[in-house]
């Protein structure tokens, strides 16, 4: 079995070096535990930093299973993991932010939670009492307040859909991400609708925040902007349809 890990990055020179090393030292142990096979995947959003090319100087180090792959003009993380995905050739796809918030020992638990009938396993911060733990008070409300709005208006049934880590079967992901066409941060719900549309089955695994960073979000502007993209993914992806 193969193991796809998709990182989006944007100007992640100071950490990309080091992520690349750790993601890779990590698939490695996998592979002596599981024997799974991997590669990691870095895609480069229009980045106007060096990252590239550091994650670059670390696959040329005999790290093989590192590639870069990404465009010139910075879309958005939603375009940056698409990217990412559709360039995979894994059995499971896994998508995860660069500063590996969620560790890395979630991505063997993901992958154990694969059987018969499970199409995707995906993180979620709502499941135990501490998955939100060392969040800011203003990054708390702004997440619950978010996933009212998604459950409200996006009739969203799972329990947090903007948990940065995800997994699917490979043919699935690949049947999903090339429906996408959110490039922002709504982009999570889009392809959780599509997951749907699919008939997946899909399990969430409880996960907490290990790596914290400030947030980039900004709670009134992104908030507006969210609804807006939550409106127009429901109403794209009623029209959608999948080969049989």
């Amino acid at each position: 079995m193969k193991i796809s890990v998709c990182i989006p990055m944007y100007n992640e020179a100071k950490i990309a070096a080091d992520t690349a090393v750790t993601l890779w030292d990590a698939m490695a142990e996998n592979r002596r535990l599981h024997g799974w096979d991997f590669e990691i995947l870095f895609a480069d959003d229009g980045s106007r930093d060096d990252c590239a090319e550091r994650v670059r100087a670390v696959a040329a180090e005999g790290k093989k299973e590192i590639r870069v792959v990404g465009y010139e003009i910075n879309r958005g993380k939603g375009g940056a993991v698409r990217e990412a995905v559709l360039s995979s050739t894994g059995d499971i796809v896994i998508y995860t932010d660069c500063d590996l918030a969620y560790g890395t020992d979630v991505i063997a638990e993901a992958v154990l939670h694969y059987r018969d009938g499970v199409d995707a396993v995906i993180g979620s911060r709502r499941l135990t009492g501490d998955g939100y733990e060392g969040y800011t008070f203003l990054r708390k409300m702004a997440s619950s307040a978010y996933f009212t709005v998604l459950k409200i208006v996006g009739g969203f049934r799972l329990s947090d859909s903007q948990c940065g880590f995800k997994s699917f079967r490979g043919d699935l992901a690949r049947k999903i991400f090339a429906k996408c066409e959110t490039n922002g941060f709504a982009f999570d719900f889009e392809v959780l609708l599509l997951a749907e549309k699919c008939r997946a089955h899909i399990e969430e695994m409880p996960v907490t925040i290990i790596n914290h960073r400030a947030s980039t979000v900004h709670v009134v502007r992104d908030s507006i902007r969210m609804l807006r993209d939550l409106l127009r993914i429901k109403k794209r992806v009623r029209r959608v349809t999948f080969a049989p």
